[in-house]
């Protein structure tokens, strides 16, 4: 794993993605590719929410990894991948906690009436979040709270040098710079805003 992001959804983590895909430091790893692979990746992360995480298969083929489930285990990261690079995404927090309780907490919160097939998939990434700081019931001050305390914690954990805060707004030099790579002659991707969040959701329910 060369590049891993810790920074929590709606940080700009699919923007991310397919930033780092066009980079040609992919493929990345994202909680989009768990609901591609449900059936080998939702156990390989529930196994890892209970302690025994098996990297080499959850990250098989993949060189990189962003979002959800990848940013709650940063620690444990670190240690089995001490040499990459990690990139936090951040935001203004309270205007990522009414994004963050407006689409994935929300879905979460919801995950009884999810079609059955969706379920083991919820709860993995219930349990996921949970452990990251953010358990049920929050509300939004809570949550914005729970943000920067997670993204204090990376700060406190991720040596410096091997660490990049980032805001995708920023765009491709500081990502480029901290890659060590040429900035592409493009727009940086910009992607998945509240609306398109669902439209996803609801195309796999």
């Amino acid at each position: 794993m060369k590049i891993i992001g810790v920074g929590v959804g709606r940080t700009g983590t699919y923007s991310l993605k397919l930033a780092i895909n066009r980079l040609g430091l992919g493929p990345c790893h994202h909680m989009e590719e768990v609901l591609h692979n449900m059936t080998v990746q939702v156990p390989l992360w529930a196994s890892a929410v209970a302690g025994q995480p098996d990297w080499s298969r959850i990250y098989d083929g993949y060189k990189s990894a962003v979002d959800w489930p990848t940013a709650g285990f940063f620690r444990e990261l670190l240690q089995a991948f001490p040499d990459a690079r990690f990139v936090l995404t951040h935001r203004d927090p309270e205007r990522w906690a009414e994004s963050f309780g407006s689409t994935i907490y929300k879905l979460i919160a919801g995950q009884d009436q999810a079609p059955e097939e969706m379920r083991s998939w919820l709860a993995m990434a219930g349990n996921v979040i949970s452990k990251t700081g953010f358990p049920p019931g929050l509300d939004r001050d809570a949550l914005a709270q729970a943000f920067v305390a997670h993204n204090s914690a990376v700060k406190a954990t991720i040596p410096a040098d091997q660490l990049l805060v980032f805001e995708v707004k920023d765009g491709w030099e500081p990502l480029c710079k901290f890659l060590d790579v040429p900035v592409p002659d493009e727009a940086f991707p910009r992607t998945n805003d509240r609306e398109e969040f669902w439209d996803r959701v609801n195309g796999e329910l």
